[in-house]
């Protein structure tokens, strides 16, 4: 895959590292401190893109002939949106929360170059077993989902003994919907 100008990742996750590595795209990691409050009266999918564009802006002015690449993933409970966890504790409500239930996951992409912006989204419906407390307290100790939304990594323990079924793409809840991404990046003709 070639790519018709160089390609930033305004991403420290390793998820999405992997996943762009994965569609043999070379990139180069450009990261900002941006904050990622957002508007009360966004809906659920708005917010995901909402944060993804804003992302994108800080990184505006200093775009050169380059593709600029953000993303955020948010995990949605009804009309709840869970965030990272700050500790144990929220991490630990956050998956009772989602023990024996489905939830949402919703990654918005933002993809800016100097002529052009596209914000898109994509969601995948989770659907968890019934997770026993010991199942919960095991997989926070061993595997510290602070960095997650939701408080989980479907690649890791939780996901491969906790999650019954998904619908829709499961690259989205790891952080990236990359085939839609590949698709976005063909239609902008950037990749050749």
């Amino acid at each position: 895959m070639n790519l018709s100008r160089p390609l930033l990742l305004a991403s420290n996750s390793p998820r999405r590292k992997e996943l762009l590595a994965g569609l043999g795209l070379e990139f180069k990691i450009r990261v900002k401190e941006v904050n990622e409050d957002f508007p009360e009266h966004l809906k659920r999918a708005e917010v995901a893109e909402y944060l993804a564009s804003h992302k994108a802006d800080a990184y505006q002015h200093d775009l050169q002939n380059e593709i600029l690449l953000t993303a955020d993933t948010i995990v949605c409970l009804g009309e709840r949106i869970l965030n990272k966890p700050a500790n144990y504790e929220e991490a630990f409500e956050m998956l009772s929360a989602l023990s024996g239930t489905s939830h949402e996951v919703i990654t918005g992409v933002c993809v800016l170059i100097k002529e052009q912006k596209a914000v898109f989204h994509d969601i995948t419906k989770v659907f968890f077993k019934k997770l026993t407390k010991t199942e919960i307290d095991y997989y926070i100790r061993n595997f510290q989902p602070f960095d997650k939304a939701g408080a989980y990594g479907i690649q890791e323990w939780i996901g491969m003994i906790g999650i019954e079924r998904i619908e829709g793409s499961y690259f989205n809840v790891v952080g990236l919907p990359v085939q839609k991404l590949y698709t976005q990046l063909k239609a902008l003709g950037l990749i050749s």
